[in-house]
């Protein structure tokens, strides 16, 4: 590795100077280097797409305000004329604004690490300066980590970097849900010691692995992986001669944070963290994200950063009943059902139209009984009657005609258009022909060629984004799901005669009845377990035994709501209803018969998805019933993605009989393999923010 770049040591030179260092200065990443969020970044600079109606980089610029900075350089590549455009015409450039300069510095890098180093060449940095992406939403008084910092600074130079981290749960909405960072750290002086990610998919690694002289040589060590990375750093002129003096540097953490931990014995370098416990820090750097975000802020978790702040200058919020946001000149229908949601000024909403969870920007014209859920409808959209939207994103200037369906995840590009009675699947992306002007407003439907590609998943979880709705084989109607009444009376509690063999007959039949009885009369799931735990010792049956006579009662069970063959049993259920409903109210039962949550191999969880496919391989309607229950075991959490996908594969689900009943369940299948392939591509791309 060549010298370090004396670059690091800058003198003062004159009182101008003097001035700029006392200054805190903050550098804003506003581009991405990935395509995360295409299609919309094909049109649209990333930091300038709408979160809750207001552009993203408005909530990076209010959180560097109020830590005080003074000067600001908005980084940035794709689309950095739109960026400037933006900011020049914004409050920040006026003469009320809080800071004394920010600029915008196009380039044509491709990674952090080139950006990092040009701003190194720049000569622009003059001190201890907050290096944060432009995705950043954050209400955190950042005082205390900055003087953390410079106390650090005052004793040793090499203390060069303070990360912010936000500590929450493992699970929280706004973790990647592909790997997490995990922060070895050292309590008493706050130092990073060690950084890996860690997956939790197939494939990806479940151990961390340390150094022994780490255990050895510090008193107390803190292992965490609860902590959110919002890429909020604090930082000395020496970060920019490390990225200038490593070329190989390409990325903040694997590259540049890994790479100063490895060579502290070289040279020496510390770099320190700062956890926040009590306040809100966030990054949106997936449509995964954004989803996540936006409900964080509509639900005031980040206040004072809510829709009524009016954070940017001409907006007119106020939050009214049923935690309505709403701006001037809003056009409510009397029949008009609004929850939980934003609208902006000059929106129309017709009689009969219900909007829940949802956020519909400025001069859109939504018609009458129309349906919008957990969807995100941005600036000039028309949606015309009766159509239905949900957890969808529809981009400026787009049309829906009458009685559209819109699936979970689908996106729709700035001015596309579509038909009346058009249907877009669930995690499809609708795009106009990049031959035709995108600006353009041509009533013509041959005018709007458009293509379709995958969005993937695009919401916190595989489950916000996969209802049963969406997968376009089923049946349309409820009632095509629910199989003949007397066809369900004769299975009773069949299953595969070949399963029986050297297993307790008399204990299936017996148990089976007592968790049936239990079921019907609502009783706790502690009761029947107890019950069945009781039996199971007399008569030495083992776990799979006990797994096999809680499929049958549930699946027994789910018949008996459908259609009813007794007095319990009311018939008033479709089958989603009635899989949700025992799965839900008994999960319990599930989760005390598989004890691999830990373990690799899933043989539990598989155990169960392969005795459910037997179950249902003598009901009529199997194959939509299979699909019913993956899916919801799949979204509850008590079967996890491993399992699915390891019970998925296993040759003993694709032979004979058992291979009829897959054909519905594989669309959610593929939908998971590409969700993970999906999070894959984020991890890698996650390297280049």
């Amino acid at each position: 590795m060549p010298p370090k770049n004396p670059k690091g040591a800058k003198a003062k030179q004159n009182p101008q100077e003097d001035q700029r260092e006392d200054s805190l200065q903050a550098v804003v990443l506003a581009d991405s280097f990935e395509t995360r969020f295409a299609p919309f970044t094909f049109d649209r600079p990333r930091c300038l797409l709408p979160l809750v109606n207001t552009p993203l980089i408005e909530y990076t610029l209010e959180f560097l305000a109020n830590a005080g900075v003074q000067e600001v350089f908005v980084y940035c590549g794709s689309h950095a004329d739109q960026v400037e455009e933006y900011i020049n015409d914004s409050k920040w450039t006026s003469k009320s604004s809080p800071f004394r300069a920010l600029k915008v510095l196009k380039s044509t890098a491709t990674s952090v690490g080139e950006a990092m180093r040009n701003l190194d060449n720049l000569d622009l940095i003059t001190g201890d300066f907050l290096l944060v992406s432009g995705d950043v939403i954050s209400n955190m008084n950042l005082e205390p980590a900055l003087v953390k910092h410079r106390a650090r600074r005052e004793k040793s130079k090499d203390a060069i970097m303070t990360m912010v981290l936000r500590e929450t749960g493992v699970g929280h909405r706004t973790k990647s849900k592909g790997s997490r960072p995990v922060f070895v750290i050292d309590p008493v002086a706050e130092r990073c010691l060690h950084y890996e990610e860690m997956g939790h998919r197939r494939g990806g690694s479940r151990y961390v692995s340390l150094d022994p002289e780490l255990l050895t040589s510090h008193g107390e060590i803190e292992v965490r992986d609860d902590l959110i990375d919002c890429r909020i750093d604090i930082c000395a002129v020496d970060v920019l001669a490390q990225w200038s003096d490593n070329f190989d540097f390409q990325s903040l953490r694997k590259s540049f944070l890994r790479g100063v931990l490895k060579d502290y014995e070289t040279y020496g370098k510390t770099i320190h963290t700062y956890v926040v416990t009590d306040q809100y820090a966030a990054r949106v750097k997936s449509l995964r994200a954004y989803d996540a975000v936006s409900k964080d802020v509509l639900g005031r978790w980040a206040y004072p950063i809510c829709p009524d702040s009016n954070l940017v200058r001409g907006q007119s919020y106020r939050l009214g009943a049923g935690k309505v946001y709403k701006e001037d000149r809003v056009m409510l229908g009397r029949t008009t059902d609004v929850k939980r949601s934003v609208i902006g000024s000059d929106t129309r909403i017709g009689d009969g139209s219900t909007i829940t969870g949802s956020t519909v920007g400025r001069g859109c014209n939504i018609g009458k009984n129309v349906t919008i859920d957990g969807a995100y409808i941005w600036d000039d959209v028309v949606v015309e009657d009766g159509s239905i939207i949900r957890q969808a994103i529809i981009a400026s200037r787009s049309s829906i005609g009458k009685g559209c369906k819109i699936e979970h995840g689908a996106l729709i590009m700035f001015g596309a258009h579509l038909t009346q009675d058009s249907s877009v699947s669930a995690n499809s992306w609708i795009t106009r022909d990049d031959n035709k002007d995108h600006n353009s407003n041509q009533d013509s439907d041959d005018s709007d060629a458009s293509s379709v590609g995958s969005s993937r998943l695009i919401y916190q979880s595989p489950s916000a984004s996969s209802s049963l709705s969406s997968i376009s084989t089923l049946a349309s109607s409820e009632d095509d799901l629910e199989p003949p009444r007397d066809m369900l009376r004769r299975s009773s509690f069949r299953s595969d005669p070949s399963d029986d063999a050297g297993e307790n007959r008399d204990f299936h039949v017996e148990a089976t009845a007592s968790i049936l009885d239990g079921l019907q009369k609502n009783d706790l799931s502690d009761t029947i377990m107890l019950e069945l735990n009781g039996y199971r010792m007399s008569t030495n049956a083992s776990q799979h035994e006990v797994r096999k006579a809680v499929v049958a009662a549930f699946m027994k069970r789910i018949s008996n709501l459908i259609c009813g063959d007794n007095a319990s049993g009311s018939g008033s259920m479709s089958m989603r209803e009635a899989v949700k409903e025992v799965f839900t109210r008994y999960r319990a039962l599930i989760e005390r018969t598989t004890f691999d949550k830990d373990a690799e191999g899933k043989v539990d969880q598989v155990d169960f998805l392969m005795l459910v496919q037997k179950e249902v391989l003598w009901r009529p309607n199997g194959d939509q019933l299979l699909l019913f229950v993956a899916k919801e075991v799949y979204d509850m959490d008590i079967i996890e993605e491993d399992g699915v996908l390891q019970w998925w594969d296993d040759p003993r689900s694709q032979e004979g009989e058992m291979g009829k009943v897959r054909e519905l369940t594989e669309q959610f299948i593929t939908f998971l393999k590409e969700a993970e392939e999906d999070e894959e591509s984020e991890e890698e791309d996650d390297d280049e923010d």
